[in-house]
């Protein structure tokens, strides 16, 4: 079954959150987010090591990933996190841009709308990359 399917199916059975990535398969749990980041203004690409439950910096935004998950070895590969990214500019509060399940196969799927920056999940690792 393709992960859109599976997506569409739990947010119409009105399941939460978590059992979005449970209903795709991604029964693996690891501790860091690899994310890939996107300054529209000055066109910088970057990789960015989010360890679950740390807060990570990116510009003005505070990114925080709550699980990273993926498929066994044996499956289509997949890897989908969970994320709450902030907006933090000076004397202004925090403002929320995005809570829920990012996919590696599909990152326009759950996307997070912003004007200058975009974000998206490449994989799920244990411990720091090399």
């Amino acid at each position: 079954m393709r992960t859109s399917s599976i997506l569409a199916a739990v947010m119409v059975a009105g399941l939460p959150a978590t059992a979005w990535a449970q209903a795709a398969g991604m029964d693996l749990a690891f501790d860091t987010a690899i994310l890939q980041g996107l300054d529209k203004v000055s066109a910088r690409v970057v990789n960015i090591e989010v360890p679950v439950g740390t807060p990570v910096h990116f510009g003005a935004l505070e990114i925080i990933a709550r699980a990273c998950k993926k498929r066994r070895p044996e499956d289509q590969p997949e890897s989908a996190a969970f994320l709450d990214i902030w907006e933090l500019r000076p004397n202004f509060p925090a403002t929320g841009l995005f809570r829920g399940w990012m996919f590696a196969s599909s990152p326009a799927l759950s996307a997070m709308e912003h004007p200058v920056y975009d974000i998206w999940v490449l994989d799920c690792r244990n411990g720091k990359s090399r």
